[in-house]
């Protein structure tokens, strides 16, 4: 009986050799973020601790939704994360995630001085 296959025999074929690329890009993706993180830490590191004169242009949060569970038990949550964009003497900008306790005490047009290490947040002290 030699003749044609099934449809049936090439999904055999194909299935498992889908399903192993998209592991592998999974994988990579999250080692190469991995990486990434690592090698910013490090700069960050490596940056010179820096106090500059800065002035608040913007502030903005991102919001981030997830559900997870399984059955009927569902759970809803969700994470914010706060911003907030400083304007140097020289006209350049630079934006820093802050804790909602920072965020929350800075004001758009406060004057102040920045303090940061690479794209490391430290802290803002306002001009009074």
């Amino acid at each position: 009986m030699g003749g044609i296959g099934f449809p049936g025999d090439i999904m055999f074929q194909i299935v498992p050799i889908i399903i192993m690329i998209v592991f592998v890009v999974v994988i990579g993706t999250i080692i190469f973020n991995v990486i990434k993180g690592i090698g910013q830490w490090n700069q960050n590191n490596q940056s010179p601790q820096l106090t500059v004169p800065a002035v608040v242009k913007s502030k903005r949060t991102h919001v981030s939704r997830r559900s997870h569970g399984h059955g009927n038990h569902v759970h809803h949550g969700s994470r914010t994360d706060y911003y907030v964009t400083f304007e140097f003497e020289s006209g350049d900008r630079s934006e820093f995630k802050v804790s909602g306790q920072e965020y929350g005490q800075i004001a758009e047009a406060d004057l102040g001085m920045l303090t940061f290490q690479g794209t490391r947040y430290l802290g803002f002290s306002r001009d009074t």
